[in-house]
Formats: C-alpha cells, structure tokens, sequence
C-alpha cells in the first residue's frame, strides 16, 4: 500500500477545526436587560395584587371594638387562602368558634364598613344574650353553654352592661355570629344579625405592630 508515512507509525490526525460562536453584541445586551427590566416592572405589581387580593393583607384596626385583643392603629396581618379556596371549590367559609374575622358589611347607619369581630355564634346554632351573658344552644349543647366562660379567649371579654330585653338569633347555614370583645362599646350582630360566609374577607393570623405586642393569633 502506498503511502507517505514509515510503516508502523500511525498517520498523524488532521485538526479538528474549532468555530466559535459570536460574543453577543452590546446593542443586543442591551435590549435583552431593558426587556428583563420591563417585565419585573409588569409583573411585580400583579403579583402583589394578586396575594392582596387572594392570600393575605395588612389592615389597620380603627376604634376600640375589639379591646383588649386589639388596639386602635394596631397593625394586623389577615390570612385570605382559606376563604379563596373555599370560593374556587364552591363552598362557604365557615369559620371556627373564637376566630377573630375582617368582614364587609353593608348597611350600617356610617355605611358600608370592613369590620373586625370575633365568631362566637356558628350555622345551627341558636345565640341568646340577656344580662350580658351569651349563650349557645345547639345540637351538642341542647341545655345550652356559654363560651365566652369556656373557651380560651373568654379570659379578654370584660364585664358586659345588661341589655334591656333577651335578644336570640338563630344562625342560618353559611352564616356566622360575630360580637366585639369590647361588648359594651361593639357595633355587631347584635344590632344588624348574623352574618353571611359570603361577606367574610378573611381570618387574623398576626398582629405585627407594635413590635412589641407582636402576637400570633
């Protein structure tokens, strides 16, 4: 065989030819940062809209409704998952006996308001209140109970004024009682009834000013 080579030594390789590939221009840099700016820009507000809007917001308390729990200008963060999932899957966000909710509710003689109140009464449940003392009647309780003296948050509830006449209420499905911790300075169901599921904006987890009454709730 003719060749070039002395026999028994391998052919020498041929290089493989490198390409490299053009270095971005700075024009092209350039848009592809003012791109990445503008959609930071875009998104950041929607994505704050929205958690504000399905997941959870900063209020602030106005008036003296729900003392000593909270205070006026207390800063509070309300949890909003619960009640967006229970509207995606069609259901009514019934909260728990003793959950402190932010609610809207039309009608009242300064207008519609947000207001925050505790949830005493639940769906079944018949809410009597006479001589300052609530009471609970309902299936697990026919002889009724009152929870502001059984459950955890009673030890806040101070002494209430009498009312004049027994008051009873009846709480409808997907409605909830909801009374001031201040009972005797509380705009609440007792003056506009129970409240419905639908009007719920969502449960108190935090309250995070002032720093130093930071609490979980």
């Amino acid at each position: 065989m003719d060749n070039n080579y002395p026999s028994g030594q391998p052919a020498p390789k041929t290089p493989t030819p490198v390409v490299s590939s053009p270095e971005p221009t700075p024009k092209k840099e350039g848009w592809r940062s003012i791109a990445s700016t503008i959609a930071v820009l875009v998104l950041a507000p929607l994505v704050a809209i929205f958690m504000i809007a399905f997941v959870f917001q900063s209020y602030q308390v106005s008036g003296p409704s729900m003392q000593t729990t909270l205070n006026n200008d207390d800063r509070l963060i309300v949890w909003k998952l619960a009640r967006t999932w229970a509207r995606v899957t069609g259901h009514a966000y019934i909260p728990h006996r003793g959950d402190v909710m932010i609610f809207n509710q039309k009608g009242l003689p300064d207008g519609d308001k947000q207001l925050i109140k505790r949830a005493v009464g639940l769906p079944g449940d018949r809410v009597v209140v006479q001589n300052g003392i609530v009471t609970i009647y309902n299936h697990d309780h026919p002889d009724g109970y009152q929870p502001d003296k059984t459950l955890p948050y009673g030890k806040v509830i101070g002494d209430t004024e009498p009312e004049i006449a027994q008051q009873e209420w009846v709480v409808g499905p997907g409605e909830f009682f909801a009374l001031g911790d201040n009972r005797n300075d509380s705009l609440d169901s007792r003056t506009f009834g129970p409240v419905s599921a639908d009007q719920i904006v969502g449960k108190l987890v935090l309250r995070v000013a002032p720093f130093s009454q930071m609490k979980r709730f």
